[in-house]
């Protein structure tokens, strides 16, 4: 599923997002969606989420 669109994205699903301080390196940061923090229902980059640590990140894999 991509992580593109808003509908393949639920809170208390587990995905893998990017920070925006590792978006040059691309290290992904695994945890359980918090918040949806994307409005429109799809981003190029990935739908911008907060994590249950509290990380903000856009999403790069759903597990």
């Amino acid at each position: 599923m991509s992580g593109q669109q808003r509908s393949n994205v639920e809170v208390g699903m587990e995905v893998e997002v990017v920070q925006k301080q590792d978006q040059r390196t691309g290290k992904l940061t695994r945890g359980i969606v918090k918040d949806i923090l994307t409005k429109s229902a799809n981003h190029p980059h990935g739908i911008k989420v907060r994590l249950e640590g509290g990380e903000v990140g856009r999403v790069k894999r759903i597990i």
